[in-house]
């Protein structure tokens, strides 16, 4: 019978699997990192051990998420590298503010901090205005950004480009899972391919715009909004490699006066 132990992937097969989904050869990598492609092959099947630094090294060449990083790296025996920090932590208290301040700054027009899943940690007041007519029961936290946008309870039944906006966060989705291996963001993106309806077909329905609006219905005004997603540069902290922030900005001066609108009510 084979163990719970035993069926947890080697160090070699989460590295060849990497090495894999980011489609580098043996050869390639070998060449970056400065070792002989027979001795990463030997780490990929088991029959040599990495040290710490070339696992590091491995993973930096791969651009693997330090969330995965510290996967591999237990699994080799060693320590993880990278801290996991709350967001309310101590230690982070520069970083909400800058947060805020950034949030804060884009009023009136709404932006919000999510975590690689999409859940929600922070919004500023602008994206209340947006949500207030929403069910309740999807504005318990967490509060997933996808969820909240497909569901047909949430904020899909407004959404006038419904099946171009849901083509583009299933896409996003499937780009993420395929980016970080997290499982959990294919479960989800599996869950909205049933609230999603049919893509339109062909690059017709794309050419009105320069870039894909979200187009609202709302009660003070039609809205058009552009997204734009900001992430940390230089993140050591597992919980600042995962987050992002997405702020929305106005497609046409109606939107603007709208969000001006709701700003002052």
């Amino acid at each position: 019978m084979t163990s719970t132990l035993d069926a947890r992937p080697t160090p070699g097969e989460l590295l060849r699997g990497w090495r894999t989904r980011r489609r580098r050869s043996q050869m390639d990598l070998a060449l970056d990192v400065g070792v002989s492609t027979r001795h990463l092959s030997f780490v990929e099947t088991g029959r040599a051990r990495a040290s710490r630094e070339l696992l590091v090294d491995l993973c930096e060449h791969l651009d693997v998420p330090l969330r995965e990083r510290n996967t591999l790296l237990l699994a080799a025996g060693f320590a993880p590298t990278y801290s996991e920090s709350r967001l309310d932590a101590d230690a982070l208290e520069a970083v909400r503010g800058a947060l805020e301040h950034l949030l804060a700054g884009h009023e009136p027009f709404p932006a919000l901090v999510v975590d690689r899943c999409g859940d929600v940690v922070m919004a500023n007041r602008a994206v209340g205005a947006l949500i207030a007519a929403i069910d309740p029961a999807l504005l318990t936290p967490p509060v997933n950004i996808y969820r909240l946008s497909l569901h047909p309870d949430g904020i899909a039944p407004h959404v006038r480009n419904l099946a171009e906006w849901a083509g583009h966060l299933l896409h996003r989705l499937e780009r993420l899972a395929d980016l970080t291996g997290d499982p959990r963001l294919a479960a989800l993106r599996g869950e909205l391919a049933g609230y999603a309806p049919p893509a339109p077909g062909g690059p017709a329905a794309r050419v009105a715009h320069v870039m894909l609006p979200l187009h609202l219905d709302h009660p003070a005004g039609e809205l058009r909004l552009y997204s734009t997603i900001t992430h940390f540069g230089a993140a050591w902290d597992v919980t600042l490699d995962e987050l992002s922030l997405e702020s929305f900005v106005p497609a046409d001066p109606a939107t603007r006066a709208v969000l001006d609108g709701l700003a002052v009510r």
